[in-house]
């Protein structure tokens, strides 16, 4: 199982990190990232194995929508069933 987490927002220095670290805290694997700035704005997509998370994924969604609302950051998590779905023709 996978999902896809997505961060926008100003630069600033760490987003990776704390980003990284609740993926890591809650048993999240990255898979794939990509990252990158645009004058001022940081734009991520990453790719997370969800397989070993710790709590559910509806809390981990939340955990990460926090940490964006937090450090002025618009983060959304998405189950790869739903990303799927989404972009099916």
């Amino acid at each position: 199982m996978k999902a896809v987490i997505t961060v926008t927002g100003k630069d600033n220095v760490g987003i990776i990190a704390k980003v990284s670290a609740v993926c890591s805290e809650y048993g999240a694997n990255i898979s794939d990232i990509s990252q990158t700035v645009l004058s001022d704005y940081f734009a991520m997509i990453m790719l997370v194995d969800i397989k070993e998370l710790t709590v559910e994924f509806g809390a981990f969604s939340d955990i990460l929508k926090q940490l964006g609302v937090d450090n002025s950051l618009d983060i959304h998590t998405m189950h790869e069933d739903i990303f799927n779905s989404m972009h099916r023709i």
